[in-house]
């Protein structure tokens, strides 16, 4: 195994060089092309996610994961447009930025590279597969892909497209590497190849974040660990903030900005509360309260409320269960979301602009919203195409991570024979 993963990094390395030499429009080429080999080789695709589906079931993954997994024909389908999209995105590595001429008469600019090979460990979820390799090759990086073994038959099928369609845009197959290996040893020796590997991204549960931390002489970007907030303030449009939450919540519980946790100011807590425990019983939402929450919960027909235990407040539900708290401000919201937040993504229901610009300043999450669902914390949603991942950290890239998150930068410098003095 450690031959075979130090070949595969070895590879992606040496494809650098001829992908540095492809210009704009093959790499446009090879995004076109995978979006029309996912469109043909849709049942391919299917029929290994069956296999993946049916081991899940058989191994008692719950419905969140299974959802995760699932890869049916309007998600492929999906896949191939987000695809199609990134095409039309301006060719990051175009990108020139502060120009000027210095006294002594040298012109300087910055100009935009490929941060090299990356190598991007996942779990569960078989589409990173599709939109890593998308991103990589437009910004002119190589990858090598370590998925889940949850996902191992989904992750060959469309590994195999990609190569496919590398081959029949000219560029590099060994660009794109999957790591056909699921067990933990695999991940330490690729976290090893601090040689030839420039950037880890871990997309997975806070045990995999943390195993590439410890484990890796590369530098690693982690997050995508959603502990997600929305407070609802007095000054709210409750009516509209009840689609938000629904929104937030319910659209897609299983993901990394689905809603964990609401808070609501205790002056609207009495209206407002009830309704949205209604509401979301309706579409199968389970409820962990504090005590006032949980009085406002009790006696209302089809609501599950229980007491929220002591760590229901730092847990990432990706599920149909939501933590509510009621609180006496804007002051204890904020200080709620600071002590039990993962920093990704939060957001205040107001019609205080004074007060918005406030939590929006002072909450240092990488993305925080006012008057919005946090669902729109993903690449495609925010005009980035797709994302190699959501950063919370605070060096380099934060919030979802599109093409320009993956490339780096050089100095030109052109001069006239100057020397320094």
């Amino acid at each position: 195994m450690t031959e075979l993963i130090r070949a595969q990094a070895q590879a992606a390395r040496g494809a650098t060089r001829a992908l540095a030499r492809a210009d704009d429009a093959q790499r446009r080429d090879f995004l076109h092309a995978l979006a029309e080999a996912l469109r043909a080789d849709t049942a391919a695709i299917v029929k290994a996610n069956e296999a993946d589906l049916a081991r899940g079931r058989a191994a008692g993954l719950d419905g969140a994961l299974l959802d995760r997994l699932l890869l049916d024909p309007p998600r492929i389908e999906a896949m191939a447009r987000d695809v199609e999209h990134i095409a039309t995105l301006p060719d990051p590595l175009a990108a020139t930025f502060d120009a000027r001429e210095l006294g002594n008469g040298l012109k300087i600019h910055r100009r935009r590279v490929p941060l090299g090979v990356l190598a991007v460990i996942y779990e569960s979820r078989p589409n990173v597969t599709v939109d890593v390799a998308a991103l990589a090759i437009r910004s002119g990086n190589a990858v090598l892909l370590r998925g889940g073994k949850e996902a191992i038959d989904s992750n060959r099928a469309l590994a195999a497209s990609v190569r496919a369609a590398l081959v029949s845009s000219e560029l590099p197959e060994d660009a794109v590497q999957f790591v056909d290996a699921v067990d933990r040893e695999s991940t330490r020796l690729l976290l090893a190849q601090h040689d030839l590997v420039d950037l880890v991204v871990p997309r997975g549960g806070a045990g995999l974040h943390a195993f590439c931390r410890q484990e890796s002489r590369i530098p690693v970007i982690t997050g995508g660990i959603g502990i997600c907030h929305l407070y609802v303030d007095a000054a709210a449009d409750l009516e509209r903030a009840l689609s938000v939450i629904r929104n937030a919540k319910v659209q897609r519980p299983t993901v990394c900005n689905a809603l964990d946790t609401l808070l609501v100011h205790a002056a609207v807590a009495a209206d407002f509360l009830p309704a949205v425990f209604r509401t979301l019983a309706a579409d199968g939402v389970r409820f962990r309260c504090d005590p006032a929450a949980l009085r406002l919960a009790q006696g209302l027909p089809g609501v599950d409320a229980a007491a929220a235990g002591p760590e229901d407040f730092d847990t990432e539900w990706l599920s149909l269960v939501l933590g509510v708290r009621v609180v006496a401000g804007a002051e204890e919201a904020m200080t709620h979301i600071e002590a039990h937040s993962s920093g990704h993504s939060d957001g205040i229901l107001t019609a205080d602009e004074a007060l918005a610009r406030l939590f929006l300043e002072r909450i240092d999450s990488a993305a925080v919203y006012w008057n919005a669902s946090t669902r729109f914390t993903d690449g495609g949603q925010l005009g980035l195409g797709a994302e190699i991942a959501v950063s919370t950290q605070r060096l380099h890239a934060r919030g979802p991570m599109g093409l320009e998150e993956i490339t780096s930068y050089k100095w030109v410098i052109e001069g006239d024979y100057q020397v320094r003095a």
